[in-house]
């Protein structure tokens, strides 16, 4: 299928989904997140703040856990065209963007290239790792500038059904998709 096709079908899909089903599945990819990829103590994780009228998956668990176990939490900003990442703590203080997305007051870039972990936003991710976002493009400019080591992560309700039929050469596949249940690996990660 192709991306415009799948966007459209998995907006649906996780449209229809109850409040209480997207906190519990959120709830169970968080849990698998976890017991596979074990984060700990002074690793580097970029994660996302979730779009709640488009039903994302509930970061606020995973990020309220690395704050409690002393990970540094890194989430993203956009500033004009370009995706930058941001540092936060508990005491951060945040403001709405013009999307309605939650974003910290700073805009300081923390420069990282090395995360541990970036947890990715999605609407879709096939059986290769290849995703489809909302198609603004912020996350492969992103994914440029990081280190080969950074796993990159996706996070989704819903397994791979079908294929990704219009993928371009600049779009960069994820290395893991994290669902409620399951941890797909792709043939290019390194553990």
């Amino acid at each position: 299928m192709l991306k415009a096709e799948l966007r459209k079908k998995y907006m649906q899909k996780r449209k229809a989904l109850s409040i209480d089903e997207a906190f519990l599945l959120s709830g169970k990819i968080f849990k698998n997140f976890i017991e596979y990829f074990k984060p700990f103590q002074s690793q580097k994780i970029h994660i996302f703040i979730p779009i709640e009228k488009f039903k994302e998956i509930n970061t606020q668990i995973f990020i309220d856990y690395f704050l409690s176990q002393k990970i540094r939490v890194f989430i993203p900003k956009i500033i004009e065209t370009k995706l930058i990442s941001v540092e936060i703590f508990s005491d951060t203080e945040y403001e709405l963007n013009s999307w309605g997305i939650s974003e910290p007051v700073s805009n300081e870039d923390s420069g990282v290239p090395d995360f541990d972990f970036v947890i990715t936003p999605l609407l879709y991710c096939d059986s290769k790792g290849n995703r489809v976002g909302y198609g603004k493009g912020f996350y492969d400019g992103f994914f440029e500038t990081l280190s080969e080591k950074t796993k990159k992560i996706g996070v989704n309700y819903f397994n791979p059904e079908e294929n990704i039929d219009d993928v371009w050469k600049n779009d960069i596949p994820l290395d893991y998709l994290v669902t409620p249940d399951d941890v797909l690996s792709f043939s290019r990660a390194s553990e």
